[in-house]
């Protein structure tokens, strides 16, 4: 332009014109009249590209000194196809301003207050962008589509399962309460809802309340009963152990009386038994019967020895003194007893255990009894074991007035059928007669008179 070769502005509008995506290009000089435009080279396309024979002023259409865009289509103000077929296309226009180079420059000149020399405006089709804008309008209303659809067919499953579900759960639970079943619960799942899972919380809690509130009334209505029940248990046990009490006053004072009257024959039975056995023993005595009168002769005497047995155990079991009662140690009397027991239990292969725990021992006893009573349980524990058995005798205080002796083993232990007549006197396990029935009679005595109280917990095995 700075050398005002038209030729070679010509050719310089038609080769931009002819770049991927440029449609046209004019040039407009000062006073918007066409100058130059690329439509030239075809003249048979059916286009106008001179604005100005639709609008008298391209000032109304862009601005003067500023670049600018604008749509145009086939509307009545511009008629720029004359087939009347016009595609939506985009103005570029871009002024020309009168630099410092045009107005100085040799070739030709302007004056220096002009400020606008003409524009530049290129025409791009919109066709493409359109089809593809109208494609994409397309794609997004189906795709708007399948996703109304599935919107719709997510909230109808979201509002069954979320909403209506936990509803007829719910419903059905109530109908269960109403007809009696109040131990239905309702299963509060991990995606409950919040509102769903709050109304399920307060609907079990209140089932909860009324279960407990039923069965706070059936334990009441039982109650009376159980109490009554339990009062005559207690009763009827307390009459029992004053008859047993009682009866064994009773035959305490009948075996005393007994014992004495019995104990002086037998005395004299046992001593002239012994005389007759010293003289057939002497060497000068000759029978031809003598070894079997001595046979008969020992027999006599040990059972003279058992009845005279039997009567000391009467006594013990009717004496009921506490003359010789002093303070002791209970644990000193214990171990003397264990003593006592240590070397038979040795041989039959029984361990002793001793755990004496009790801080209090100090008790007012009889040693002698309570040694005696102690004796006779280890007695026998010893004789209900086998083989490689244990013995353990244990102390402790359940409470600052009382002191606990529990003998243990781990023998045959006692029938049920058994454990209520032990402690009768005659009464006795022991097939082989070995036993009198006295023993723990005579210790439920001792204990008894000693204010305490006897307790046996056994299981056959």
């Amino acid at each position: 332009m700075l050398e005002n070769d038209k030729a070679m502005l010509q050719r310089t509008l038609d080769i931009i014109s002819t770049m991927s995506g440029i449609d046209e290009v004019n040039m407009y000089d000062d006073q918007d009249s066409l100058a130059y435009t690329s439509l030239a080279m075809y003249p048979d396309k059916g286009v106008d590209p001179n604005c100005m024979n639709c609008h008298s002023n391209l000032s109304e259409m862009f601005p003067v000194k500023e670049k600018t865009y604008r749509i145009i289509g086939n509307t009545a103000q511009c008629g720029i196809y004359k087939s009347g077929m016009s595609p939506r296309q985009l103005l570029i226009r871009k002024p020309i301003l009168n630099e410092k180079s045009c107005y100085t420059a040799a070739c030709h000149y302007h004056d220096e207050s002009e400020e606008v020399l003409g524009s530049l405006i290129i025409k791009l089709p919109l066709k493409n962008l359109d089809s593809v804008v109208q494609e994409s309008s397309n794609d997004f209303l189906i795709l708007a589509t399948v996703i109304t659809i599935l919107m719709v067919t997510f909230l109808i499953i979201f509002t069954r399962k979320r909403i209506k579900n936990p509803l007829n759960s719910i419903i059905s639970a109530s109908e269960a309460v109403s007809e009696g079943n109040n131990s239905i619960r309702l299963d509060i799942k991990p995606n409950l809802l919040d509102d769903m899972r709050k109304v399920s919380l307060a609907f079990n809690n209140m089932l909860d309340n009324i279960e407990s509130a039923t069965k706070e009334l059936q334990n009441w209505s039982h109650q009376l009963e159980y109490k009554v029940q339990r009062k005559t248990e207690e009763l009827s046990e307390a009459q029992n152990e004053l008859i047993h009490v009682e009866r064994i006053a009773s035959l305490g004072k009948l075996s005393s009386s007994v014992a004495h009257e019995i104990n002086n024959p037998l005395s004299g039975i046992l001593v002239y038994t012994k005389l007759v056995q010293k003289l057939l023993n002497n060497a000068d005595y000759y029978h031809p019967k003598k070894e079997s009168m001595l046979k008969h002769l020992r027999f006599i005497e040990s059972e003279t020895k058992r009845c005279g047995d039997i009567v000391k155990g009467l006594l013990d079991f009717s004496r009921k003194d506490q003359d010789n009662f002093e303070i002791k140690n209970l644990h000193e009397i214990l171990e003397a007893t264990c003593n006592l027991i240590t070397h038979s239990a040795k041989i039959a292969n029984i361990k002793l255990v001793k755990e004496f725990t009790a801080e209090a021992d100090l008790v007012f006893c009889s040693p002698n009894q309570i040694k005696q009573a102690c004796f006779a349980i280890m007695v026998n524990a010893s004789e209900a074991i086998k083989e490689n058995g244990a013995i353990s005798a244990r102390t402790s205080n359940p409470d600052e007035d009382s002191i606990r002796v529990d003998i243990t083993d781990n023998g045959t232990g006692i029938a049920p059928q058994d454990v209520p007549h032990i402690f009768e006197p005659f009464y006795t396990t022991k097939r082989d007669s070995s036993g009198l029935g006295l023993g723990l009679s005579i210790v439920h005595g001792i204990i008894q008179n000693h204010k305490g109280k006897v307790e046996v917990d056994s299981e056959v095995g």
